[in-house]
């Protein structure tokens, strides 16, 4: 049996073929450690799996084309003579060689990631530990610029505090230079005369009210009441006229003419009262009439 090619040693390894063809294309077919050693660092490449644009021709294990023959027949006859033939067991043992290659390659990563893993934890800790220190400082220095600020506040007020006691001792001294004497001594200020004592809301006459409108209730001889509401303008003969058209028939013929009476104080309304408007009666908003009979004449 033939000895495998690289790319069938790769492919025999478990590599995808378009994989294994671009490893052995961009290592310029070095070798299967070259291709493996590629194959590892770019496993995690988003395009990995792209086939190239250029063709690989024999490097990869093609046949190649039919204007490559011409040029290779000779030397790739003559190769094929000298080519050493693999028994199984050495095929077998050329690919454990090469898996534990492999193997090793993988460790050789891993352990490369652990300590790059290692020292970006490094960093960040101390990058961790720089912000810390940072924001402490920042800390102490606002804690110190309020402090400052405290004590040039507590400054001024006793500033001010200061001020304050001497200028009433200068107050003080001028009294007594203008009295001729003590501060003590001086004639007491002269009460003010009381001035006049504006009046009290409650003492300010009421607003009179004005309504436009009035409740009347007529009570009947026979004891009954009709209630109306009247505008306050309207006349007293408005009210006349409503009781008329609505006191009901009584018995034994005609209607007498109907007389209006005040509740209290007792009065009669005349026929000159009748042309007056109830506002001016004084019915307004409410009031209570009593019809008597009127006697004919």
């Amino acid at each position: 049996m033939a000895e495998l090619t690289a790319l069938e040693s790769l492919i025999e390894m478990g590599f995808p073929r378009g994989r294994a063809e671009k490893a052995l294309a961009l290592t310029g077919n070095q070798g299967i450690e070259a291709a493996m050693d590629w194959l590892m660092e770019h496993e995690d490449d988003p395009d990995v799996d792209e086939p190239l644009e250029t063709p690989l021709g024999h490097i990869l294990g093609r046949e190649p084309t039919s204007s490559e023959q011409g040029g290779l027949e000779g030397s790739g006859s003559a190769a094929g003579e000298g080519k050493p033939v693999l028994s199984e067991e050495e095929r077998q043992e050329q690919t454990k060689r090469m898996l534990e290659l492999v193997a090793q390659k993988q460790r050789e990563r891993e352990e490369r990631e652990e300590r790059e893993a290692l020292e970006r934890e490094r960093q960040r800790r101390r990058q961790g530990q720089e912000l810390s220190a940072a924001r402490q400082r920042l800390q102490e220095d606002e804690m110190r610029r309020a402090a400052e600020e405290r004590r040039r506040e507590k400054a001024e007020e006793l500033a001010a505090r200061q001020r304050v006691r001497e200028k009433i001792e200068r107050d003080k001294a001028e009294r007594a230079k203008k009295y001729g004497g003590s501060v003590g001594s001086q004639p007491p200020p002269a009460a003010p005369e009381p001035g006049p004592v504006p009046s009290s809301p409650s003492q300010e006459p009421p607003t009179k009210r004005e309504y436009d409108q009035c409740r009347i209730q007529v009570r009947l001889p026979d004891g009954t009441s009709l209630t109306q509401t009247f505008r306050a303008r309207e006349q007293l003969a408005a009210v006349r006229l409503y009781v008329e058209l609505h006191r009901g028939e009584e018995p034994g013929g005609g209607q007498d003419p109907v007389q209006l009476l005040s509740g209290f104080p007792r009065r009669a309304f005349s026929e000159a009262d009748m042309e007056r408007p109830l506002q001016e009666l004084g019915l307004v908003p409410s009031a209570v009439l009593i019809v008597a009979k009127k006697c004919p004449s």
